[in-house]
């Protein structure tokens, strides 16, 4: 960037249906609009690349890392000259002869095309709301095995998580003490949880960890039976909503102020007034007072 510049971003908002092929005609027409407008990153959503109306199809679908459609992800940012983040991929990985299960794989790409980093979500949404929402991702998806390290990008270092990694802390202040400077979230939430947890989750994450937060996201009517509810957003170091799509598909951007990052971390250095001799040792481990 030219001096003076800031870096911008632009985070994604997608309706991924089953039909892969029309969700990467939509979701490289962002990408194309978001490199004119001069974006070095660009954030799609979990699910870019479709969202099955159950689980044999979601299964059939997937592909690996080294299939198709991720080989037209890497023209793509060669083509545009920017990052992708590819915020939840059905990845069929080396154990799916065996296993019969995918990894929800948050992949990374550099401008060459290059796979630079893939991290495989931890934290797998189990979740049933009586009546209204129920989800059982580990019925047939593998939980990742670690944390990926922050990768550094023209718009800051960014640690990679997917969805409902959100509503666990533990996360996101591991990726801030290995350096990390944007967090992001792409997601796919319903209209249940979005509209209580969202926004309020976003925004402590950024608080917590005094990092930008990114949340690529899936909206409107994914199939007959999921509804997805929107509102990508990115939240400052402080904890402000900088940038937030409107409904329906679309981008929303963000210049990102490393700057300002840093100011706001040397004003509340929350960082080194963390006390990791203390937290882990209450519990069960401690004799009981109440005898």
């Amino acid at each position: 960037a030219m001096a003076g510049l800031k870096p911008l971003v632009a985070v994604g908002q997608v309706t991924s249906t089953p039909d892969k092929e029309r969700n990467f005609a939509a979701c490289a027409g962002l990408v194309r609009e978001a490199a004119e407008r001069g974006a070095c990153l660009v954030f799609l959503p979990e699910g870019f690349d479709y969202i099955g109306s159950d689980t044999a199809q979601t299964l059939s679908l997937a592909e690996g890392l080294d299939g198709d459609l991720m080989g037209r992800y890497a023209q793509l940012a060669r083509d545009c000259g920017l990052w992708l983040s590819l915020g939840g991929f059905h990845e069929r990985g080396r154990d799916w002869e065996t296993t019969r299960r995918i990894y929800n794989c948050h992949a990374l790409l550099d401008p060459a095309g290059r796979l630079a980093a893939a991290y495989r979500k931890t934290h797998l949404c189990d979740v049933e709301l009586e009546g209204r929402v129920t989800m059982k991702e580990s019925s047939f998806t593998n939980p990742g095995a670690e944390i990926v390290p922050p990768v550094s990008t023209p718009a800051g270092k960014l640690g990679l998580s997917i969805c409902y990694d959100l509503r666990f802390p533990e996360i996101s202040l591991a990726l801030r003490r290995a350096g990390a400077e944007i967090l992001t979230y792409p997601s796919a939430f319903t209209v249940p949880t979005g509209s209580a947890h969202w926004e309020v989750l976003l925004r402590a994450r950024a608080i917590e960890s005094q990092c930008y937060v990114a949340a690529a996201a899936q909206t409107g009517k994914n199939h007959e039976r999921r509804t997805s509810y929107g509102h990508a957003l990115v939240v400052d170091p402080w904890g402000a909503v900088v940038a937030q799509c409107r409904e329906g598909p679309g981008l929303c951007y963000a210049e990102i102020d490393l700057d300002y990052l840093h100011r706001v971390r040397r004003e509340i250095p929350v960082h080194n007034h963390r006390r990791p001799d203390l937290y882990g040792t209450v519990g069960a481990t401690s004799p009981s007072l109440a005898q």
